[in-house]
């Protein structure tokens, strides 16, 4: 597995839990944060599941 898929991953799920945060505390930056983070973690994971396709490691 590519180290991007699993960065990646651990971008998105950090994401998810800085958004709760945000929402929690009613801190929107915070939130929208969180959403980006989310937002990069899904693209870095898809680009690492690419790599892996083209090495035949899916």
């Amino acid at each position: 597995m590519d180290k991007d898929r699993v960065e990646g991953s651990a971008k998105n799920v950090g994401g998810k839990a800085k958004e709760a945060a945000g929402k929690a505390v009613g801190d929107k930056k915070t939130e929208v944060d969180g959403k980006t983070d989310q937002a990069e973690g899904k693209a870095q994971n898809a680009y690492g599941s690419a790599k892996d396709k083209l090495r035949g490691d899916d």
